[in-house]
């Protein structure tokens, strides 16, 4: 896995890549999505990747969850590696959930969709939401209020199992938005969250696959 991972993150190009499409959730997918929200299993790894977030940024390893911080020209972010503990089926909520925090702070789900690309040994899914902050949302100078950017969740699996979910964001730099606030207050804001009590903690299972 991770030497597939290495690949992913450096350049090159596919043998095979379908182009985008809508990524839908049935009826009943949405249904057990809410359920889990309703339930707070997210509880079980918000907190405990924002923690890993910030030892990452001070060089500490965390003792279980792994995050790799995304620095680069015109974006920052983090990657949250899965970890067998959490299970695919929590991953795919945790993926949505996120881009759920993002909503609340004020932005629209633009795009939601998915692609497959089919390596020479092995293919990759990529699925991803693009949210964008609300344009109408101006300030008293006149200047759009852009937030923190643009935002995208992408959630990339390699032959059907998860991977990693990279969050990052995107700011405009033009005179008529507002200066963008700091990735790190969009995580205090999208994942610092309590910690799980032990009835949610034995929820994983529930929705492990």
């Amino acid at each position: 896995m991770l030497s597939f991972l290495k690949k992913i993150f450096a350049a090159g190009g596919a043998s095979n890549a379908t182009s985008w499409q809508p990524l839908l959730r049935t009826p009943a997918q949405a249904r057990a999505h809410q359920q889990w929200v309703d339930q707070q299993v997210y509880l079980n790894w918000m907190g405990p990747f924002f923690k890993a977030y910030h030892f990452q940024k001070t060089g500490v390893c965390a003792k279980q969850l792994r995050v790799q911080l995304l620095l680069e020209q015109g974006r920052q972010g983090a990657v949250f590696f899965y970890d067998p503990s959490i299970g695919p089926g929590n991953f795919r909520h945790l993926f949505d959930f996120i881009r759920d925090q993002v909503l609340l702070l004020g932005y629209n789900a633009s795009v939601s969709d998915r692609r497959l690309v089919k390596h020479e040994r092995y293919t990759e899914s990529i699925e991803k939401h693009f949210l964008k902050p609300h344009p109408h949302d101006c300030t008293a100078t006149g200047r759009c209020n852009q937030r923190f950017g643009n935002v995208t969740v992408d959630l990339v699996s390699i032959n059907g199992q998860p991977g990693f979910i990279r969050f990052f964001a995107n700011p405009y730099h033009d005179a008529i938005f507002t200066a963008a606030a700091s990735f790190d207050e969009l995580m205090e804001k999208a994942f610092n969250m309590p910690a799980a009590p032990p009835e949610v903690q034995q929820r994983i299972a529930q929705y492990y696959k």
